[in-house]
C-alpha cells in the first residue's frame, strides 16, 4: 500500500536528529504507527502479547541492545515501558533513539508521568484533505495568512453537498482513502463500538458502554458548541459526576477536546466555558447515524459539522506551523460578540475565523471580525470568513471571504 505523506513527516525528521525520544499521540487508526515505523530500525508492538511479555517482566532489559531508533507502539499496553525509556535517555541522551506511539493521553498518571523533559510530544491528527489529495508543497495555513499570501480556492472546489461528503468521509486513513461509502459507514460504526468497549475498558474499566454511547451522542450533537454540562448529562440520562468521568475518559482516548476561551481585559463579560469538539466530523456523523441528506436538512447540525471539519484541518497543522498558533474561541454573554475561532500567533498576533454554510457571505458575516480588528488594530493580522462558495474576495480592511477549500489549496 502506497504511503501518503503526512504533515508531521518533516517535523519528525528534524526532531529525530536533535532529540532522543519522540512521543506521538493521536486517536486510534490515524496512521501514527505507519508514519513512525518508516523511521524505525526496530518495531515493538506492545499490544501483541508475545512481544509485550518481556517488556512487562523487565522493560529495561528488553530495551537494551535493540537497533535504534526503536518504535514502541501502543505504549499504554505496558505503561512501565515509559520509565525504562526515561532511564535509558537519562543514561545516554543521544538523538534519534526512541519513538513511542499510543492512542491514549500520556499523562494519565499525573505526577507519576515519567516523560517530562525526556519525551517530546508530537500530536498527530486524522488525515486532512490536503494529505488525502496528496498535495505536494505545504505551508501551514496560519503561516500563509501571516505572510499575506493569497487565499484562493483549491482546484475542484466542492459545493455545499461536496463539503458534507468530505467531512463525513472522516480523516481516518483507511475509510477516507480506500473504502466506498457503505463500507466506510460500517468501518466508522465499528470504530465507535471498539472505542466504547475495548478502548474504554483499557483506560477506565467498569464504565457502562450503553450510557457512555448516549453521552458521546449528546456530545456529538453539540460538537463545536459552548454547551452546559447539564445539557449533556441530562440528554444522556446520567448524573453530573458520571458525565464528568465520561468526558475525562473520552478526552484521554483523544476523541473529544475542548477549545479554551480567549480572554482579554479589553472585553468584558466574556464566556469562559470551553467550546467542545468531537475531533473528527466523520466520527461525529457515525455516532449520530447521519448521512449527507440528513445533515443538509438540519441547519444547526450542518453548521456544527462544518466548524468541526475546519478545526480538524487546522489542528493537524499546528505542530508544524512556524507562527506557533494556539486556537481559542471568543464569546461575550448573550452572544453580543462572538468569533468561531481565534488563532493567537507568536508575538500576540491575532487571526479571527468565522465558518459559514453560505456560498456568498457579505460584510455582515464579518461584523464581529471587524469589531475584533477595531479593538486590537495593532495585533490583528486578518479576519477570514470561510464559506462554501467558489470565490475569494475582500470584505474590508484585513477582512476576507475565502472558500473552505483554501485550507488545502
Amino acid at each position: 500500500m502506497e504511503y501518503r505523506p503526512r504533515l508531521v513527516d518533516r517535523l519528525l525528521d528534524v526532531l529525530l536528529t536533535e532529540l532522543p525520544a519522540l512521543f506521538i499521540t493521536g486517536p486510534r487508526a490515524t496512521g501514527k504507527t505507519t508514519t513512525a515505523a518508516r523511521r524505525a530500525a526496530t518495531v515493538v508492538r506492545l499490544d501483541r502479547e508475545a512481544e509485550a511479555v518481556a517488556f512487562r517482566a523487565d522493560p529495561d532489559a528488553a530495551l537494551r541492545g535493540l537497533p535504534e531508533p526503536v518504535l514502541l507502539d501502543e505504549w499504554q499496553a505496558v505503561p512501565g515501558v515509559l520509565g525504562a525509556v526515561k532511564r535509558a535517555v537519562d543514561a545516554r541522551p543521544e538523538p534519534g533513539r526512541y519513538l513511542i506511539t499510543g492512542s491514549v493521553r500520556g499523562d494519565l498518571e499525573g505526577e507519576l508521568w515519567p516523560g517530562t523533559g525526556r519525551l517530546t510530544r508530537i500530536p498527530m491528527s486524522g488525515m486532512t484533505i490536503r494529505e488525502q489529495l496528496g498535495v505536494g508543497s505545504f505551508v501551514p495555513f496560519f503561516d500563509r495568512v501571516a505572510a499575506g499570501d493569497d487565499l484562493g480556492p483549491a482546484a475542484d472546489t466542492p459545493d455545499l453537498r461536496g463539503y458534507v461528503e468530505l467531512l463525513l468521509r472522516s480523516g481516518f486513513p483507511e475509510p477516507a482513502l480506500f473504502l466506498a461509502a457503505a463500507s466506510r459507514r460500517r468501518w466508522l460504526e465499528s470504530y465507535v463500538e471498539h472505542l466504547l468497549t475495548r478502548d474504554a475498558e483499557q483506560v477506565d474499566g467498569g464504565r457502562d458502554p450503553a450510557r457512555l454511547r448516549r453521552y458521546l451522542a449528546a456530545f456529538a450533537l453539540n460538537t463545536a458548541g459552548i454547551v452546559e454540562d447539564r445539557t449533556l448529562f441530562e440528554a444522556a440520562g446520567i448524573n453530573r459526576k458520571t458525565a464528568l468521568a465520561y468526558e475525562r475518559l473520552l478526552v484521554n482516548l483523544l476523541v473529544i477536546e475542548a477549545l479554551p476561551a480567549w480572554t482579554s481585559n479589553r472585553l468584558k463579560r466574556l464566556v469562559l466555558s470551553p467550546k467542545r469538539y468531537v475531533v473528527d466530523p466523520g466520527l461525529a456523523g457515525a455516532v449520530l447515524g447521519v448521512d449527507v441528506d440528513l445533515v443538509l436538512r438540519n441547519g444547526d447540525l450542518l453548521g456544527r459539522l462544518l466548524d468541526t471539519f475546519v478545526v480538524a484541518q487546522l489542528r493537524a497543522e499546528l505542530a508544524s506551523a512556524a507562527t506557533r498558533p494556539r486556537l481559542y474561541h471568543v464569546r461575550q454573554q448573550q452572544g453580543r460578540f462572538e468569533v468561531d475561532l481565534l488563532a493567537e500567533l507568536g508575538g500576540g498576533r491575532l487571526v479571527g475565523i468565522e465558518v459559514k454554510a453560505d456560498a456568498a457571505p457579505t460584510g455582515e458575516s464579518a461584523r464581529h471580525l471587524a469589531s475584533l480588528r477595531d479593538r486590537y488594530p495593532e495585533a490583528f493580522v486578518a479576519g477570514i470568513v470561510l464559506h462554501t462558495g467558489p470565490r475569494a474576495y475582500r470584505l474590508g480592511d484585513r477582512l476576507l471571504a475565502a472558500p473552505i477549500s483554501t485550507l488545502w489549496a
